[in-house]
């Protein structure tokens, strides 16, 4: 395809369009119009190029490109234009996120704005505000099944609260994250009903069929993401009298992304988030985008074309905004959404590490990091402007989604050591202080997940109900420990609300008839501010998990070698219970940090001759920048406590 044929489609639509283009002040726009609209055009002609309206929907895309830019404020553009000089300004290791529900955590966007003080205390300066969009009662997914894109959910606020909100953390310095579900709508949204109603534009919106010919040709390979409380990927709609997409749950409507006119509405609902302050936007379920008869509807090509048409959308129109890929796939996956390269085909700059977080629980289970430093050494290289969301919990479960044969090098069997790890974090396991909840159960081959809090799952219900003092001091150092790989490991760490305070499982879900069917809901407590002032109370259990955490994140900020420029190397030591990487500063050779964790009970003895060959350990005392703890080395061997890290200053 020849660049001229794009540039002269270009030419013809802004004919088109000058008459209703009022504004002049759109040199900006029109020099990233420019450039990126060759890979528009070419993904666009891609994924739609045989449609006889081809050119009438190409030209409802820029359109919409324009408009947005457009409506995007002074201080917006303005905003643009620094972050495009300094590129990779994401990178730094001065950003530590936050996730929290709005309504669980502050009640609404009015008092979360109370609440900001408590994050700034903490050291956070990004923050995740989950799903508030419009949504049905009791049918609301935990806000993943939007009724309105572009409006409130009443029981958090409104536009003006949420302007507020964004107002004040722009003072603050604290970005903000929202999300955009692009996978799918609740059945009541506009779209749905109005399909439902009979009207054949709107049926094409989302995967509609007259019977369950074309269904069973997909159930054929596509397998079931909630088979418990969801099995099977169709629904059959009453009204309608049809069958209907439904991958994740039966009030959920897949869109149908071989329709533009899918397309083109959620790149402006994108926009339209992006204008109105947000700094990032969370991309839901972006793995699901693209269904395919005779594969698993997952991660195809086209899902991938999709996203780097999003973000060529966004960098000609609000190119300050970054993209999250919420994909909680295979490392070999994941990195793809990414994009294939950081200009031609770019898609996400940031991913979610769920292998990290999944082979950490792992760790702490087994009390060993085998399949952990396997894991790790699996996952692909990501690209220089990218960089992963490390975490240790979330708002969703746990999945076991190891790889088989990294379980066989760790010496385990998959299906019995998942089948470990499920009675481990649920207790069923003897002498399993954690007390999680197995989430997802397949019935029909017996695979489940788990949820619950990460103070639960580390043991702390059990250790405070006890009294039990050791495993108290147990539960509370696997905490620390948690919060020390995903804030050294590079990238973006990211806390989960109430995991600074030990908050554990709230089983008072099960008494609210629209989530007791969903054990997801277990670790998404509502605040108890009272007992959050406990942190301020030396020596309470609040306390010294909020003050470890917030010491960690001072210290990170300050060390430039946990910037995320893949400057970390993992390192192979000869005890299985030790995880051992190094971060170094790009800048300065001389300036870099050993990270050392031990998983186990015990203290554990690392053998530093191998790693001195490789310039560590020069001298016969070395620094953890964390504690200022002096370590000696005693014939070629430092001492890691039970359940500890060290950050070394090389």
């Amino acid at each position: 395809m020849y660049e001229q044929i794009s540039h002269s489609k270009l030419n013809d639509i802004l004919i088109e369009l000058a008459p209703d283009i009022k504004e002049k002040n759109l040199q900006h726009f029109y020099i990233r119009l420019g450039s990126n609209f060759y890979a528009i055009y070419t993904l666009f002609q891609q994924l739609y190029g045989e449609r006889k309206d081809f050119d009438i929907q190409l030209s409802s895309l820029v359109k919409t490109l324009i408009q947005s830019y457009i409506t995007r404020s002074k201080a917006l553009r303005k905003l643009d234009l620094t972050r495009e000089k300094d590129h990779d300004w994401f990178l730094s290791q001065k950003w530590v996120g936050y996730a929290l529900y709005c309504k669980e955590f502050s009640g609404n966007l009015k008092t979360l704005q109370k609440k900001l003080h408590y994050m700034q205390d903490l050291g956070i300066n990004m923050l995740h505000v989950m799903p508030i969009l419009d949504c049905p009662k009791g049918k609301s997914d935990g806000g993943y099944a939007v009724r309105d894109f572009k409006k409130i959910n009443a029981e958090v606020g409104n536009l003006k609260d949420l302007d507020s909100l964004i107002k004040n953390l722009k003072s603050r310095d604290i970005l903000l994250t929202l999300d955009v579900v692009v996978n799918h709508t609740s059945n009541t949204h506009e779209w749905a009903t109005k399909a439902r109603s009979g009207d054949l534009k709107y049926q094409n919106y989302y995967h509609i069929y007259d019977d369950r010919k074309m269904p069973d040709l997909y159930e054929e390979t596509m397998p079931e993401i909630f088979p418990e409380t969801s099995p099977g990927n169709f629904t059959w709609d009453e009204e309608m009298q049809k069958w209907v997409m439904t991958v994740f749950n039966d009030f959920q409507w897949d869109l149908n992304y071989k329709n533009p006119e899918v397309l083109i509405e959620m790149i402006d609902i994108i926009l339209f988030w992006a204008n109105r302050g947000a700094d990032i936007i969370r991309l839901d379920a972006v793995a699901f985008l693209w269904k395919k008869i005779g594969s698993t509807s997952q991660n195809e090509r086209e899902a991938h074309l999709i996203l780097q048409l999003m973000k060529d959308c966004c960098q000609v129109s609000a190119p300050g905004v970054l993209f999250i890929a919420e994909a909680i796939v295979a490392p070999v996956e994941v990195i793809k959404y990414f994009g294939e390269d950081a200009i031609n085909a770019k898609e996400c700059e940031i991913a979610y590490n769920a292998t990290l977080m999944a082979l950490l629980w792992d760790a702490v289970a087994t009390k060993k990091a085998n399949l952990l430093n396997l894991g790790i050494k699996n996952i692909p290289a990501k690209l220089e402007r990218a960089t992963w969301l490390n975490y240790a919990r979330c708002h969703d479960d746990i999945g076991l989604g190891f790889d088989d044969n990294d379980i066989r090098m760790a010496g385990y069997d998959p299906k019995s050591h998942r089948n470990f790890l499920v009675k481990y974090f649920t207790g069923e396991h003897e002498g399993s202080p954690a007390r999680g909840v197995a989430f997802g159960i397949n019935k029909k081959n017996g695979d489940a997940r788990i949820a619950g809090s990460m103070a639960s799952l580390s043991g702390l219900g059990v250790a405070l109900d006890s009294g039990d003092k050791v495993a108290l001091e147990a539960s509370i150092k696997t905490i620390d420990l948690l919060h020390s790989v995903i804030m050294a490991f590079g990238g973006i760490p990211l806390i989960y609300y109430g995991d600074a305070l030990g908050v554990l499982n709230d089983q008072s879900y099960l008494l609210d008839d629209d989530k007791k069917s969903d054990s997801r809901w277990v670790h998404r407590p509502y605040m108890n501010w009272n007992k959050a002032e406990l942190r301020n109370v030396q020596g309470t259990v609040e306390n010294r998990i909020f003050k470890s955490l917030k010491k960690m994140i001072a210290v990170r900020k300050e060390v430039s070698a946990f910037a995320d420029h893949n400057n970390r190397e993992l390192l192979q030591v000869n005890n299985p219970h030790l995880f051992v990487f190094s971060r170094f500063d790009v800048r300065n050779q001389y300036s870099r940090v050993l990270v050392i964790c031990n998983f186990d009970t015990n203290a554990q003895q690392l053998d530093v001759s191998d790693l001195r060959k490789r310039g560590f350990f020069q001298y016969d005392s070395i620094t953890d920048i964390y504690s200022a703890e002096v370590i000696n080395i005693t014939d070629n061997h430092i001492n890691i406590p039970p359940i500890s890290f060290y950050w070394l200053s090389t």
